[in-house]
């Protein structure tokens, strides 16, 4: 209750007295000299504010480049999520043969995506130690993540309430577009999922064109655990991964309080709460940019398709694609979600830039190697 009364204080503007301050343990925390006080050019605050957000994502990417280290973060949240993709594969498997009861379904649902976020936000801890705990030469990711054990009670209430938020969101999602009745059903073609439930049946996603050579098992006309995995459990990792990256960009300045000023995380959590008041323009304008390049590069599947089409119309198009284009979607695939781990690196860096700047009024430049002598 103290830390709902605390968010609502301060978004409703109900707290009189003056927040506290905490001093940064300077052992700990080592932040990046600032680049400059504000942005050039001038301009208004939202334009200023939008600046900074997308130089925020710019500063991340040569954070990224100058620290390749950092890309284990990438491989490793890849990895996280592909297990999330096999546990919802693995629940759907065990709903169609066992018929659990609904309790126990819920239950083994919220233990997938509360192991899942608790990964997930252990490594972004990583990723900030990483940085600011960088004293010379390059940064090593593995230091930050030994670093980030001692955080490890907060980042696992925290990610409890996020994994708590992210199903109750999932539910009213589902009870909302695909519970409405038959005269109302029409509503959920506007669903932000529809787009992409329909391409992925499409060439290069759907590289067989025919879900039966995918879903039946030879001799016994059931269902193969690929289909589990494909396209359903990539269905519900897609759309966890949207509910998360929300929260995480309703709440960007969590994990950074907790890891960089070792804040609780009732403190941690009314202080992002109040730092967004400030910043919310920037971390928009930071996840839009950043949304924008994911957007483009998936759209590139269209020139795929065409090419394919054009090549070997009847095969590719109508009935099963040559060998040869089934391989180049596999790695169009790979390459996809390639570029979006390293997006979602790159926005774990700027959260961190973007903190800074809500901290100092001034925006870090990014983390260069320390030249060797």
């Amino acid at each position: 209750m103290r830390l709902i009364s605390g968010i609502a204080d301060l978004w409703l503007g109900l707290c009189r007295k003056p927040p506290r301050v905490h001093a940064s343990q300077t052992d700990i925390v080592y932040l990046t000299k600032p680049a400059h006080e504000g942005l050039p050019d001038g301009g208004s605050g939202g334009l200023r504010m939008i600046r900074r957000g997308i130089g925020a994502a710019l500063s991340g990417t040569k954070t990224l480049a100058q620290n390749p280290q950092l890309l284990w973060f990438t491989l490793l949240t890849g990895l996280v999520l592909a297990g999330y993709t096999i546990g919802q594969a693995a629940l759907r498997y065990i709903g169609w043969t066992m018929q659990p009861d609904i309790i126990v379904r819920y239950i083994l649902d919220f233990f997938i995506a509360f192991a899942t976020m608790f990964c997930l936000v252990f490594l972004l801890a990583s990723i900030f130690m990483s940085i600011s705990s960088k004293k010379e030469g390059s940064v090593s990711f593995f230091e930050g993540l030994s670093g980030a054990k001692k955080y490890i009670k907060a980042t696992f209430l925290w990610s409890f309430v996020l994994a708590l938020t992210g199903i109750l969101l999932s539910y009213i999602w589902f009870y909302s577009f695909y519970g409405l009745p038959p005269e109302l059903r029409f509503l959920n073609v506007f669903g932000p999922f529809q787009f992409i439930t329909s391409t992925i049946t499409q060439f290069p996603f759907n590289w067989t064109l025919d879900w039966d050579m995918l879903t039946e098992i030879p001799g016994y006309g059931g269902r193969s655990l690929l289909l589990w995995i494909y396209p359903f459990g990539f269905m519900e990792t897609l759309q966890f991964s949207v509910i998360t990256l929300l929260l995480f960009i309703l709440t960007p300045f969590v994990v950074p309080l907790i890891v960089l000023e070792q804040k609780t995380l009732q403190e941690a959590v009314v202080g992002s709460f109040a730092m967004m008041k400030k910043t919310w323009a920037d971390v928009a304008a930071c996840a839009v940019f950043l949304g924008v390049i994911v957007s483009g590069v998936f759209l590139t599947y269209l020139l795929v398709q065409a090419a394919s089409g054009i090549v070997s119309p009847y095969e590719t198009v109508i009935f099963h694609p040559p060998d040869t284009w089934i391989a180049l979607a596999i790695l169009y695939n790979l390459l996809i979600l390639t570029l979006a781990f390293i997006v979602v690196t790159v926005g774990g860096i700027a959260a961190r830039d973007l903190y800074i700047s809500a901290k100092t009024g001034q925006m870090p430049v990014s983390t260069e190697p320390e030249p060797s002598s």
